[in-house]
């Protein structure tokens, strides 16, 4: 009797717990934007828009991590921000590739979208930015962008990853282009100069990374993408294939110094490689692919 009454209340619970994640839903709310000033000793000031997000955590734009970018952005290159949110990367890609550079800058999310133009129009002197407000695809199709939290600090396309349903309770739609082609279209003159793209899109990563299968053989860019927390190891397994399959060799940047936009202790700068078993050593975490022909 005693087990049926304990398991009677848990069902009870498991059932007012669903109930009210249907029927409490906090208010959307529209977030400021305010203007940071960073001093870099070799890029001197930096201007950024901070988007005031209740839960957005407060951006730092270092030396350190301008350098990180230097080490594979040159100037004049190209290099593509995929998930750029307000651009705490694109800024220091950016300065990398300097104002005869570009880099194209994505993300569907509209509401942080108006922060990252507005951080496109800053450091002009400096930078070249060009904001693109569409999701990453596969296809020119409407996308449903799904969050967690009912003002979109995050979020990303659905059905492409394993997730849990509350990351996915507030949603929109979003229009998605093919993103190859449309690269290939409005940006094949530039493609040549293609030496990095960073990828951060909630666990579509490997799905992006396949879109572009044709562009990373031809190109050789270096890869920044995201191990998303939520991804199975059958995903963990296709995110490093995405890479490796085309002969790059995949880094953990989890623990890496400068990328985290932190100097390196006592002049150590080390990358750890990763094999396809390793991919669920961390949860969560930043992967490098380097074409083995640049290592």
């Amino acid at each position: 009797m005693r087990v049926s009454i304990l398991g009677t209340l848990r069902t009870a619970r498991r059932l007012l717990a669903g109930l009210k994640r249907r029927i409490w839903r906090p208010a959307f709310v529209e977030a400021g934007v305010r203007r940071l000033t960073f001093h870099l000793a070799d890029e001197g000031d930096v201007q950024f828009a901070e988007w005031l997000h209740a839960v957005s955590a407060e951006p730092v734009i270092t030396q350190a991590k301008v350098d990180f970018f230097k080490r594979f952005i040159r100037t004049g290159d190209l290099a593509i921000d995929i998930g750029a949110h307000e651009g705490d990367t694109t800024v220091p890609m950016a300065l990398a590739a300097g104002r005869e550079g570009t880099v194209l800058a994505i993300d569907p999310n509209p509401f942080v979208f108006k922060v990252l133009a507005e951080n496109a129009g800053l450091n002009l002197t400096k930078t070249h930015i060009i904001p693109l407000n569409f999701a990453a695809a596969c296809d020119d199709a409407d996308y449903i962008f799904a969050s967690g939290d009912p003002s979109f600090i995050n979020g990303g396309i659905v059905g492409y990853s394993h997730n849990r349903a509350g990351n996915t309770r507030y949603r929109f739609t979003v229009p998605g282009k093919n993103l190859a082609r449309f690269l290939n279209e409005h940006y094949g003159d530039l493609l040549d100069r293609l030496t990095f793209i960073k990828i951060d899109v909630e666990g579509y990563d490997k799905e992006v990374l396949r879109n572009l299968s044709g562009i990373l053989a031809q190109y050789r860019p270096v890869v920044v993408a995201e191990c998303f927390g939520e991804l199975t190891r059958r995903e963990r397994g296709e995110l490093f294939h995405a890479l490796a399959d085309h002969e790059y060799r995949v880094f953990s940047l989890a623990e890496h110094e400068p990328w985290l936009g932190r100097p390196s202790p006592a002049g150590v700068d080390t990358l750890r490689e990763l094999g396809e078993q390793d991919m669920s050593v961390h949860t969560h975490f930043d992967l490098m692919g380097i074409p083995m022909e640049k290592r």
